[in-house]
């Protein structure tokens, strides 16, 4: 099968075509033809850090979690799908476990999920990581019906989905962007956009909480800004992060009672923890995709198999907005 790989790490490391033996099943496994894989934030690390992340896999590496495809085996042991299913998922690209820059791709059953039947393979293939990720950190932080959510990032990718999750769920949003595309791609999803370059937290606090504070927060931003998510919280509220490598006076925290919730949507493939819950939440978003609820948003440009390097760029360079999706 035809695939792009990484012969070295580092931020000059170049992705090369070559040819890699066509996978075969195993219980519990299909194997599918990828359709499309998107560019996640994880996937430019492992690039450019390498061994560096413990989470990366030994070069040559075939990179790229998130993909969309078509099934053509299944393993034994494997229930609810069959050959020729539509389905995506978030099941390779690190560790020892093949990513989906190739041609054909094993991945483990219990981490995909029928494909929204209202997506494309592209956007389809834009929504598992950052999903799963929005999915799992607003359940975890209980946001509800008649709650006031505020989404650090919401333009973001992650950010954009926590946006419609929240509105889904019932919750009054508000979420932090910064010049007027991002406000207004914000201003789209139905939430209250505010411009974190021109609004102090306190003043955004006392305009839209009376100065209660926010009862669940999602800072898909997280490292410092996360101080900004202790003030702008009311007393015993949530926050989710999904970015909480720092160091950190967690006392603002501590007399406002608050709970934080790391979300680290990596755990189940890196630790072959509890999988069945990611290949549950995809199911659930399809159904709520397909109830008009949720729409990935995909970047303008498009890149082909053989501009992997163009895509993992464009990601890094900050200036993609929505997910960069590569056609395989």
């Amino acid at each position: 099968m035809k695939s792009m790989i990484l012969n070295a790490y580092g931020a000059d490391a170049k992705f090369e075509p070559a040819e890699l033996p066509r996978p075969s099943v195993k219980p519990g496994h299909v194997v599918l033809r990828v359709a499309a894989s998107s560019v996640n934030t994880v996937d430019t690390m492992i690039k450019g850090m390498g061994k560096d992340l413990p989470l990366s896999p030994d070069l040559p590496a075939v990179l790229g979690m998130d993909f969309a495809g078509t099934i053509e085996d299944v393993g034994e042991g494997v229930s609810g799908f069959a050959i020729g299913d539509e389905v995506y998922g978030c099941a390779g690209g690190l560790a020892d476990l093949q990513g989906a820059l190739a041609e054909y791709m094993l991945a483990d059953a219990r981490l995909i999920a029928h494909k929204p039947k209202s997506l494309s393979m592209r956007e389809a293939a834009a929504l598992p990581l950052v999903g799963i990720t929005a999915f799992e950190g607003l359940k975890r932080a209980g946001a509800r019906t008649g709650q006031k959510v505020l989404v650090h990032g919401g333009a973001g990718g992650v950010g954009h989905l926590a946006i419609q999750l929240a509105k889904h769920l019932g919750a009054d949003v508000y979420a932090t962007g910064r010049g007027q595309t991002q406000l207004d791609v914000i201003s789209g999803y139905g939430a209250t956009a505010i411009d974190f370059t021109t609004q102090q937290v306190a003043d955004y606090v006392a305009q839209h909480t009376g100065g209660a504070g926010f009862d669940v927060i999602f800072d898909a931003v997280g490292g410092a800004n996360m101080s900004n998510s202790f003030e702008a919280a009311a007393l015993n509220g949530q926050i989710a992060s999904t970015v909480a490598l720092l160091e950190l006076d967690l006392s603002p925290a501590h007399f406002k009672g608050l709970t934080l919730h790391v979300i680290f949507m990596l755990i189940p493939m890196l630790y072959d923890h509890k999988r069945e819950d990611h290949g549950a939440i995809l199911a659930k978003l399809a159904e709520i995709v397909d109830a008009g609820a949720l729409k990935p948003l995909l970047d303008e440009q498009r890149f082909g198999f053989d501009e992997v390097g163009a895509a993992y760029d464009r990601l890094s360079s900050g200036q993609a907005m929505g997910k960069v999706v590569v056609d395989i």
